[in-house]
């Protein structure tokens, strides 16, 4: 139930794993880039961004679900959202470090993916998974079409490693992926 996180240099995108296992990077980490505002992806936020003394970063449409309870669906968790006014708000283009943010919207308003270009990866939230499928866009704020639209612009990108907010991230051939979770959204599928 809990959502996949990664280290990328000194960025630590999602807060779903518990901040004893973020402990050890803790003087690396200068900032928390959040895919979405989701509970799963950031139900450790405060305490992650506190030990590490980072800076919490989101997509502007997403911003609100970190003190939303409905938006954050934090409450499907038996929780409550992390009441966390992020440091920097994130807009289409701009980077992290030496990642690039797609506003890849449809699972929720603000969901973004993170790529480096010189690494050929991405990290895509729920987006896109490595098994050919797609993030849900049952809940608030979610759009078929908008999904649809960012699987279309990610699929422009050369990618390799395809690092998702659940599962098995890949090293190699994540553009595939990619290909697949497309083909599923444009069959109808959902």
């Amino acid at each position: 139930m809990w959502a996949n996180s990664y280290l990328y240099r000194d960025v630590l995108v999602d807060a779903g794993v518990l901040p004893m296992q973020v402990a050890p990077f803790r003087d690396r980490v200068k900032t928390v880039v959040l895919t979405h505002c989701h509970f799963d992806h950031v139900a450790h936020l405060a305490g992650i961004a506190h030990m590490c003394r980072a800076k919490v970063a989101i997509h502007r449409a997403d911003a609100p679900g970190l003190s939303d309870d409905l938006r954050s669906l934090s409450m499907n968790f038996g929780g409550r959202s992390p009441g966390i006014v992020p440091d920097i708000v994130l807009e289409d283009g701009d980077t992290v470090g030496d990642l690039a943010i797609f506003h890849t919207p449809g699972h929720t308003p603000g969901s973004i993916s993170l790529f480096s270009e010189c690494d050929r990866l991405l990290i895509s939230g729920d987006t896109v998974f490595t098994d050919g499928a797609f993030g849900r866009y049952d809940f608030i704020g979610g759009s078929r079409e908008d999904l649809s639209c960012s699987l279309d612009r990610l699929a422009g990108l050369d990618v390799e490693g395809l690092y998702p907010g659940h599962g098995e991230p890949v090293d190699t051939g994540g553009s595939r992926h990619i290909a697949a979770a497309r083909h599923l959204m444009r069959s109808g599928y959902g």
